[in-house]
């Protein structure tokens, strides 16, 4: 189920899919026609591509280049310019840390197929990038691109200061797996619960040298404006949503989620219900969508997916499971395996 019924990604990151397309010889020309678009369009930067076009897109580029390593290539095209105001707010944040909140605050101005969260782990913070919705056959490249550009990102502003711990993702590894190591610079390890890398949590307060204060309040402030906007026109299940996805290790509840989006529980529920769902449904479409990601990349157990989605036992994760797909997590994530290449 998508909540937001046209997830968009906005056309400059495609540009640059083109210019890796024109570098090994592909016709653009021919790329964008498959799908009735033209350079003149891309060049023109305005067009937000929904997402079954991109999907569409993404997958005849894998076709033309012939190449299965297209996300890694594209992601390291993916520099902190790239991504508009909210990475010039980025380029002269104080620190990692102000960072990293400015691309939870403000990725969804650049794409609402994809969310940006950080957590602290003992010694380490991670940055993980959850799909708002499930992405499907394009969840690799996405994601490769997402989690090499967001590491781009981090060296542009620490002038290569800071190091990444390792590297996560959700799907088993590639047979390039070696030269993703290479481009990410540390481990990385596939087939896990989650997509994104961690960052050594004593560099997160350290001072940047590109910091100016007055620069990144006014792209800040830019960009909340322009977020403003952009909520005004989406709906208030897609936000919600959003919220729940951002929180996955322990999911606010509706009086925090309706605390968050400054309004009242009650009020909060009547306009759900006139959008056609409510908190508890949509809760339910997002532990849903999680426990289908978590088995199928086969890293945890059904007792820790349980746990990470809020259910007090594995035995009432096994239940809701059960009403969701008609059969059990074990036998779900043995069909998907059998189902795998």
């Amino acid at each position: 189920m998508r909540d937001d019924p046209t997830p968009t990604l906005t056309i400059q990151y495609l540009q640059h899919v083109a210019a890796q397309l024109r570098s090994v010889g592909v016709d653009v020309e021919r790329w964008l026609g498959l799908n009735r678009l033209t350079e003149a369009q891309l060049d023109e930067g305005a067009l937000a591509v929904t997402y079954p076009v991109l999907r569409q897109l993404v997958l005849d580029a894998l076709s033309l280049s012939r190449e299965p390593a297209l996300g890694l290539f594209v992601g390291e095209r993916l520099v902190t310019s790239t991504h508009g105001f909210v990475g010039y707010a980025a380029i002269h944040s104080g620190t990692l840390r102000e960072v990293l909140e400015v691309f939870q605050r403000f990725m969804s101005l650049r794409t609402s197929l994809l969310v940006i969260t950080s957590e602290a782990r003992a010694d380490v913070v991670r940055l993980q990038i959850t799909e708002a919705a499930p992405l499907g056959e394009i969840q690799r490249p996405v994601l490769e691109a997402a989690v090499l550009s967001m590491k781009n990102v981090l060296d542009d502003v620490s002038m290569r200061a800071c190091r990444v711990g390792e590297v996560a993702f959700p799907f088993p590894a590639p047979e390039y797996a070696a030269l993703a190591e290479e481009l990410f610079g540390c481990a990385v390890r596939y087939g896990q619960p989650w997509a994104g890398f961690t960052l050594p949590q004593e560099v997160m307060d350290t001072p940047l040298r590109m910091a100016h204060p007055e620069a990144f309040r006014d792209a800040a402030r830019l960009c909340q404006r322009e977020l403003d906007k952009l909520e005004a026109h989406t709906t208030l299940a897609a936000r919600v949503r959003r919220l729940l996805l951002g929180r996955q290790n322990g999911f606010p509840s509706l009086q925090a989620t309706a605390r968050r989006l400054h309004m009242t529980p009650r009020t909060l529920h009547r306009h759900l219900v006139k959008e056609g769902t409510s908190y508890r449904d949509l809760l339910e479409d997002v532990r849903h969508t999680l426990a289908v990601d978590h088995l199928a990349s086969g890293s945890a157990s059904i007792q820790e997916i349980a746990y990470m989605l809020g259910y007090s036992d594995d035995a009432n994760f096994r239940r809701a499971f059960r009403r969701w797909e008609s059969t059990s997590p074990s036998a779900y994530r043995a069909r998907h395996a059998a189902d795998s290449p």
